[in-house]
């Protein structure tokens, strides 16, 4: 199983990102997928997730009404839209897969893979 994220990159505070989650290996359909950041000296933080059939989505109150987590089961692609960027949302940012969108939450998802860099400048 592999999970490949990619998209990160240096902004200005304000801008946008889009982050994209390509995945193999994976029976997609049946999973629930999420994101979570790694901010330097912080505990990871669960971003975002959405259940398989994209009917369910869980945001932090961190990213509410700025973060959009959305899937293409036909390319078998997460992808986080990330708007209104501000200096505290510098991290590095992974995708997670479990069939379990609460132990994605939880940080005890099944699958992760490497993330990519968000950088946001003021």
């Amino acid at each position: 199983v592999q999970l490949q994220a990619s998209g990160g990159g240096l902004v200005q505070a304000g801008g946008s990102l889009r982050l994209s989650c390509a995945t193999s290996g994976l029976p997609f359909r049946n999973y629930a997928m999420g994101w979570f950041r790694q901010a330097p000296g912080k505990e990871s933080e669960v971003v975002a997730t959405i259940t398989w059939s994209g009917s369910g989505i869980y945001y932090a109150d961190s990213v509410k009404g700025r973060f959009t987590i959305s899937r293409d089961n036909a390319k078998n692609t997460v992808y986080l839209r990330m708007n209104s960027l501000k200096p505290e949302d510098t991290a590095v940012y992974y995708c997670a897969a479990d069939v379990d969108p609460a132990l994605i939450r939880s940080g005890r998802q099944l699958y992760w893979g490497q993330g990519t860099l968000v950088t946001v400048s003021s």
